[in-house]
């Protein structure tokens, strides 16, 4: 059987070296640190002298990579990609960096992000000879800088280009040996710049920066453009008034918990998260389980608060596979199973508060009670560090339809009942905003997966998976 998690997929993941000589190694490992972001593909593309070489491939990063494919990316310059298909198929045409060359430039991008208005555009383009060959929204953005002004310099024409889209991207592009991040104006995705002691690296997340000895010197600026030349030379010049809008979700899911984003750190974050949860919906027990792995720092947090021990009742399998061989006999929650079990010997006659970051469509949920019942837990009382999630992303994350997720057609009554749990409590959107800390406001995030709104735009469709 395909085992599919009924969860939020993590999107994408982008980074970029400029001026060492094992650039593309830098990349390879940076996108190891970032593996999380994106899982069914990876890329690189190295510049040696403004002449590019090219590999990607279907898989996890490891797999992708090995010593002899990276030894012939040859340059100091090279941008990377890991991928999780949000917008455009599975293809192997899909993977990113997209490379693009014409007479004057050879150009790689990667990017971490949705554009809401990709089909649009793309038609217009289509209707004006553009040829396409891939189904990928970043390939609409290559033959935006196709089409502007020639004259004028390549930061010119990107900021042109950039102009005429709407939606999330934090992009890492290669131009020759001239390295490129961008952030769109609302900074919804992460990107990050960092030096190291013979060049620059820009990535999604500063867990990249620490895995390659790299230095943290600052956020990319929501509507900035900076260049890095091959000699070092920094740029920065803005192509669009700021707007913040980060991803609220970063914080409560999406990035690793060792990575410090826009001045907060990811874990610290989720422990506040937590603490807040128990402040808003204490419950009567004797044990606090996480939902490994995502679950455990709001957990600490919530057993912290509340003075109630903190146990790993539920154990994961760290090397599920995507794919597993079931008895021909069903065998009940099986999925599940193979990714989580119980530790009856913590759980048994106990009053249980299992805390988890979300509940999407509520089949995982219902069958972690169940196993916990099973496991002779007293009472089970689920705990959720984040509102309930009403509606999908736009932005960069592949999330269900508005009608597959379950708080968006029921109340938390009816979920409750739903899972199986004795009791079931949500953080408060005012809650997550106090746990996320600093003058932390609506006004600076976007929350939209929990509050609707859309800031930046809906495409026409709901589904941004495929043209």
């Amino acid at each position: 059987m395909a085992y599919v998690s009924e969860g939020f997929r993590d999107k994408c993941a982008v980074i970029g070296v400029s001026g060492h000589g094992e650039a593309a190694k830098y990349c390879y490992l940076g996108l190891y640190a970032l593996q999380h972001r994106g899982q069914e593909g990876a890329g690189i593309v190295a510049s040696h002298g403004g002449r590019f070489s090219v590999h990607r491939g279907t898989g996890l990063v490891a797999d992708v990579f090995d010593e002899a494919r990276l030894s012939k990316l040859l340059g100091s310059f090279a941008v990377g990609h890991t991928r999780y298909a949000t917008f455009g198929g599975k293809d192997w045409q899909n993977l990113q960096p997209l490379v693009a060359s014409s007479s004057r430039e050879s150009v790689a991008v990667a990017h971490n992000g949705n554009l809401v208005n990709a089909r649009e555009l793309r038609l217009q383009l289509e209707d004006n000879g553009a040829i396409f060959s891939t189904t990928s929204d970043t390939e609409v953005i290559l033959h935006l800088l196709a089409h502007v002004d020639r004259n004028k310099s390549f930061s010119e024409r990107l900021a042109l280009a950039l102009r005429q889209v709407k939606g999330a991207y934090s992009l890492a592009i290669l131009v020759g040996d001239d390295l490129y991040a961008v952030r769109d104006p609302h900074g919804v995705r992460p990107l990050v710049l960092g030096s190291m002691s013979s060049g620059y690296v820009v990535a999604s997340e500063t867990c990249a920066f620490d895995l390659i000895g790299a230095t943290f010197v600052r956020d990319i600026e929501p509507g900035e453009i900076v260049k890095i030349t091959p000699e070092g030379k920094l740029e920065s010049s803005r192509f669009a008034a700021p707007d913040r809008a980060f991803c609220i979700f970063e914080y409560i899911y999406f990035a690793r918990p060792d990575s410090n984003l826009e001045g907060r750190n990811v874990y610290l974050v989720r422990k506040n998260l937590g603490a807040e949860l128990a402040r808003e919906s204490p419950a009567q027990a004797d044990v606090v389980i996480p939902v490994p792995d995502s679950g455990v720092p709001a957990a600490m947090g919530y057993a912290e608060e509340l003075g109630v021990p903190l146990e790993f009742g539920l154990i994961r399998n760290h090397y599920v596979g995507r794919t597993f061989i079931e008895p021909q006999q069903s065998i009940r929650d099986f999925g599940v199973k193979v990714k989580l079990n119980a530790n009856t010997a913590l759980l048994a006659g106990k009053r249980v508060v299992v805390v988890d970051d979300s509940i999407v469509r509520g089949t995982t949920s219902k069958k972690i009670v169940s196993m916990l019942r099973q496991a002779g837990a007293k009472e089970v009382h689920m705990r959720i560090s984040s509102p309930p999630t009403t509606g999908p992303c736009h932005y960069g994350i592949d999330t269900p339809s508005r009608a597959e997720l379950i708080a968006s057609r029921n109340s938390v009554e009816e979920i409750a009942k739903y899972v199986g749990a004795d009791s079931l409590s949500y953080l408060s959107i005012e809650g997550m905003y106090r746990a996320v800390g600093k003058n932390a406001t609506s006004r600076h995030f976007c929350d939209a997966c929990f509050s609707a709104n859309y800031r930046l735009g809906e495409p026409a469709q709901e589904s941004t998976k495929m043209l």
